[in-house]
C-alpha cells in the first residue's frame, strides 16, 4: 500500500458511535448482525452489517462504543442500507474485534 497524505487521511471521517439496537441477519450471505448506532447529535443513528458473530452476541453489544467511518456512501447489503462502516481488526484467526475508544469519550467525537 502506498503512501497518502494527511490531507488523504482527514479526508476519511472516523467517529466514536454507540450501538442501540443489533440483530441477527439471517439474510447475509456470511453469519452477520444489523447494528443501529448513535454518531452523536450531528448524525443521528445509522445503520450498519457486520460480521462480528465469532466474538460478540447481540445481547452484549447494545450499549458498545464503536468506532465508524461515517463518510462512505451508503451500500446495499441484502435487504439492509449499510450507512456506516464499523471498524474492527483480525485476531490470530482472521475473526473481527471492533475497535473502540478505551476512556469514555462524547458519541461524535472526529478520530483525529
Amino acid at each position: 500500500m502506498g503512501e497518502i497524505t494527511f490531507d488523504d487521511f482527514m479526508a476519511v471521517d472516523i467517529r466514536v458511535g454507540q450501538i442501540t439496537r443489533a440483530e441477527p441477519f439471517p439474510e447475509a450471505r456470511k453469519p452477520a448482525y444489523k447494528l443501529w448506532v448513535d454518531m452523536g447529535p450531528e448524525l443521528g443513528v445509522k445503520k450498519s452489517s457486520a460480521q462480528i458473530t465469532v466474538h460478540y452476541d447481540v445481547d452484549t453489544l447494545v450499549g458498545r462504543k464503536v468506532m465508524a467511518v461515517v463518510n462512505f456512501p451508503p451500500r446495499q447489503i441484502g435487504p439492509v442500507m449499510s450507512e456506516v462502516l464499523v471498524l474492527g481488526v483480525p485476531d490470530p484467526d482472521g475473526e473481527v474485534v471492533l475497535l473502540k475508544p478505551d476512556l469514555d469519550v462524547p458519541i461524535g467525537g472526529r478520530l483525529f
